[in-house]
């Protein structure tokens, strides 16, 4: 459809539903399926010349870390050197490019320039590095601020956002990191290692261990955590809590969460505030049933959790 297209925006909107597809048709494949190595290149050549059909700029990085490189890219905007720079990191079964989706097109649209990365375990480094999730989150964060804020040295506030699994994430490198100024878990995960718990008994019975998402869950995991049991996989979870670390972050957090989270129990809000003694401000928002952002990471009402996460920034930092 893309290539009949002659308008360009009408082009570039096809590349990007064909990005979306490519994107959603390997999500339930298998870690070691050479149809995913397909899927993935597909999507961001999409990804890419969507962009380009509508003139977007944007930059690829990649930095040197460990044996390997970590990919990031910049979404610079005219004038967003006056505001905080956005960062964001996905989670447990994301994409690099889905991030802007997600977060990126919106922040970019407020007037705020941003930077999407990934790290061990995620999209890039497990598929083509064999680099599995590490609970030192800190480590490539500090990696990616290091190298951005090289090459970029005109931004001088930093606001970390995680997405899912990346509620834990962006918290842990806020601890260890005193330049990041803010952060967003979207939504809470205090505790990673708590809410896969409740797989293991479903590993050996006979029907809940066929279900697609059980087995989705399980397989996934043992992938990006590079385990060869289920049962080594939900062990490797529980290091991923942000109990006796959240005391360290300094910055300002916001804490959203939807009230009936299929995943994470809306309890982990209370941990994760009672935690954050020493941050300089802590909100949280909870959003009900009703409010249609009930669900996790707000599925369907991204509009919601938007308003609520710029209008913090807007207060907190101007």
């Amino acid at each position: 459809l893309a290539n009949d297209c002659s308008d360009r925006v009408s082009r570039g909107l096809a590349r990007f539903r064909a990005h979306t597809y490519w994107r959603t048709s390997e999500f339930f494949l298998p870690g070691d399926d050479p149809r995913r190595a397909i899927a993935w290149k597909a999507q961001i050549a999409n990804f890419d010349e969507g962009l380009a059909d509508h003139s977007i700029a944007y930059q690829r990085y990649e930095t040197p870390y460990e044996n390997g490189a970590l990919k990031s890219i910049f979404f610079p905007v005219e004038g967003g050197e006056k505001r905080p720079l956005l960062v964001i990191v996905g989670g447990f079964d994301g994409t690099l490019e889905e991030l802007y989706f997600m977060m990126g097109k919106a922040a970019n649209e407020r007037g705020y320039s941003t930077l999407l990365y990934e790290g061990p375990g995620q999209a890039g480094p497990v598929r083509k590095q064999q680099m599995y999730f590490t609970h030192e989150w800190e480590k490539p964060t500090s990696a990616i601020l290091d190298d951005i804020l090289a090459k970029h040295p005109e931004f001088d506030r930093i606001i970390l956002t995680g997405i899912s699994l990346g509620g834990y994430l962006a918290p842990r490198a806020a601890a260890f990191d005193d330049r990041i100024d803010g952060v967003i878990a979207f939504d809470v995960m205090y505790d990673f290692g708590a809410v896969v718990e409740k797989f293991r008994p479903m590993i050996h019975h006979p029907v809940y261990s066929k279900l697609p998402g059980v087995a989705w869950a399980l397989e996934n995991g043992q992938w990006v955590f590079g385990k060869e049991s289920p049962e080594a996989f939900i062990d490797a979870t529980h290091p991923f809590t942000l109990e006796g670390v959240a005391q360290q972050i300094k910055g300002d957090v916001l804490i959203l969460a939807g009230a009936i989270d299929h995943f994470v129990p809306v309890s982990q809000v209370d941990d994760f505030e009672k935690c954050l003694v020493n941050a300089r401000s802590v909100e949280s928002v909870v959003f009900s049933e009703e409010s249609g952002g009930g669900e996790h990471c707000q599925v369907g009402a991204a509009a919601l959790w938007q308003a609520a996460a710029f209008d913090w920034i807007l207060r907190r930092f101007g």
